[in-house]
């Protein structure tokens, strides 16, 4: 855009084409991130997205690592919210999350590329629950197929952007259940 002249870099760093200079802008500050890529709290591995909630805190699937870290504004490293139990489908695990969002009880919902899936993890669970999707991929309204990013809207329908299968869903999501 005319006029812009810095960016702020808000993960990564050290991977190709993941450096501030090389969009011209020289001036970012790295909040997340930045130590190489690797298993460590304060390391990524290929993260996709971000989601900052209403505090500044940073959401972001860190799918290489089959987890989600919270950054919070200032942090060093971030904290486990999801998933770092391997790569795999149980309730505990997630498999290359791409997306992740929380909503305003602090319910966290991850679009697990290598599931075909979403899943809810309640604040401080340890493990999800499948909400959309199997395990295998389909065209079925209930199944997905890579399913790569994930919005609300004010009504609180959950929309799916459902990649091989060439649409976008919405989902009313019953929270008559969510833990608050």
């Amino acid at each position: 855009m005319p006029g812009i002249t810095n960016g702020q870099v808000v993960a990564g760093g050290n991977g190709a084409g993941n450096r501030s200079d090389q969009l011209d802008y020289p001036s970012g500050q790295v909040v997340a991130g930045n130590n190489g890529e690797g298993t460590a709290l304060n390391q990524l591995a290929y993260p996709f997205h971000l989601f900052v909630d209403r505090d500044q805190s940073i959401f972001i699937p860190d799918a290489s690592n089959y987890r989600v870290v919270k950054w919070m504004v200032g942090a060093s490293e971030g904290l486990l919210v999801a998933g770092d139990n391997g790569q795999g489908d149980d309730a505990n695990q997630t498999n290359w999350p791409v997306s992740a969002i929380v909503d305003e009880m602090g319910t966290l919902y991850i679009a697990e590329w290598g599931n075909h899936r979403v899943t809810r993890w309640f604040k401080g669970a340890k493990s999800g629950i499948v909400i959309i999707g199997e395990q295998e991929f389909g065209d079925e309204t209930t199944r997905l197929n890579y399913p790569i990013q994930l919005a609300f809207d004010r009504q609180g329908n959950l929309y799916v952007v459902d990649t091989d299968n060439q649409r976008v869903q919405k989902f009313a999501i019953d929270k008559s259940s969510c833990n608050t």
